[in-house]
Parts: C-alpha cells; structure tokens; sequence
C-alpha cells in the first residue's frame, strides 16, 4: 500500500505527499486527531490480514473489485455514507478504528517510481501537522524525535503487514476462491430489494468443494481462520445497512442499487 507521490496516484484522505525533512520541517509539530472529517463520507477503508479479527466485530470485510483486489473495512454500503463517524467526524461509540486511518496524515511512499526505498511523507494539507505551538515536536535538534520515530515504526509494520495482505489474496487468486458478491435485503414493508454489488468475496462453495490436504494446508498457513472471519463478518451487511436508515442515510427508492460499486 506504499504510493507515488503524484497526485493522480494518492490514496484516500490524502490531498498530497510531501516528504518530511528537517531542513524544512524543524519546527513542525503532529498534534492528535481528536475527529476525522476526512471519514465522513468514506463508506470503505482498506485494512490488512492483521487486523481481520478486530474488524469483523464492527465491519463487514469485502474485497474490492479488479485484478488486484484489495480487503476493505465497510463502514456504509452506499458511496458517501459512512454510519461509524458524526458528521463533523467524531467517532460513534467504541470501535476498532483501521490502522490505515490510524497512520493518517504520514505514510511511506515511493518518491520516484524507480525507487526502491520508501520515505516517510505527509499530508501537507492536513491540519494535523504544523509549524503549531502544541502537539509532539517532529524533530529534536535536527534529528527525528522520539514520536517521529514511532511514527515511522508504525508506518514499517503498517507496510509489512500490507505485504502479507496482498500475498494472502494472491493465495485466495490462485486457488480460484475469489468471486463477484452480492448481497439481498430486503426491509420490512418494502416491495423490491435493495442489491448491492460491485465487490467480492470468498466462495463458500468452491472452499466446502476443497479437497482435505488442501484445506490443511489452508489451516497450517493461517489463511483459513482469516477465510472464516471474512465470511461470517458479511451477516453485518444488514446491520449496516439498518444503521443507514435509523441515520436517515439510507437509499431512498426501492430498486436495484450498485451502492458499493465504488468498492
């Protein structure tokens, strides 16, 4: 999940990369996010293999459509609906928050294509980090301070951790597992359906056709717990979606919807 600079390349939240340097960053200080505006209208954020069993208490987990998909935390079904955040963006209740939104605004990125190794960058158009009075000093007499230090610490494990996601799904390409979702629901009273698509999951059936040394191995090598918390955290599609409705943030029309075609 490490990312070019470029601004047609940047990754949700991100309204750009600059890299964080002490020439011109020496009195630039990261304060703590105490809301996430930039939450608001994200309905799915992408999460790793480390963190499957946290969120399939609080979010279905989905994998994103095309030939590298990508697992995804939803938390909304609809395009701009997120049902977890307040519309200033202030978290709703207790719940496990992804690392990806956690290492916002810093990530590792690639500051040229040809480049192998990855520096530790910003987001120069959050209000998180700054020339502020308060908050963690990012440099200590020239030299990266202790927060800036675990901040980067974080961001390794967070790239690691992505490492091990993309050859988990590659595993689940390989053995053919991976198929287009949908999901059904239909509300009390409502005549027609509401279908969402435009993601994808694992096949149950194909994973019960499995041969025995097949699922073994599946068991031996962890991926098959992260199968089964993927598939049973989808019975919260309707949670979430009745979250949408009691929020006044459901589709309005009865008919067949891609509401997550955006996946």
């Amino acid at each position: 999940m490490a990312t070019q600079p470029p601004a047609n390349s940047l990754p949700i939240f991100y309204g750009g990369l600059e890299p964080l340097s002490s020439n011109q960053h020496g009195n630039f200080r990261s304060r703590p996010a105490q809301k996430a505006p930039f939450l608001v209208n994200t309905h799915a954020v992408p999460i790793t293999i480390d963190e499957f069993v946290a969120c399939q208490r609080f979010f279905p987990i989905a994998f994103s459509s095309g030939e590298t998909p990508v697992p995804l935390a939803l938390m909304g079904l609809n395009e701009g609906v997120n049902v977890f955040v307040e519309d200033d963006g202030a978290l709703r209740g207790e719940i496990y928050v992804p690392a990806y939104i956690r290492r916002y605004p810093f990530m590792l990125a690639r500051l040229r294509p040809d480049a192998d190794e990855l520096s530790l960058c910003f987001d120069p158009t959050s209000d998180l980090v700054g020339p502020f009075d308060e908050g963690h000093a990012l440099f200590d007499d020239g030299k990266p301070s202790e927060a800036t230090n675990a901040i980067l610490k974080f961001c390794e494990e967070f790239e690691m951790s992505a490492q091990r996601t993309s050859a988990f799904v590659s595993e689940l390409k390989e053995m053919d597992l991976l198929m287009e979702g949908e999901v059904s629901i239909q509300p009390a009273g409502v005549e027609q359906p509401f279908i969402y698509r435009g993601f994808q999951m694992v096949n149950e059936e194909k994973l019960r056709e499995l041969r025995g040394d097949e699922l073994r191995k599946m068991n031996q090598n962890g991926i098959l717990p992260l199968v089964m918390a993927h598939l049973f955290s989808m019975t919260l599609m309707r949670e979430i979606f009745g979250r949408q409705v009691q929020q006044g943030k459901g589709p309005a029309i009865p008919v067949e919807t891609n509401g997550a075609a955006a996946f």
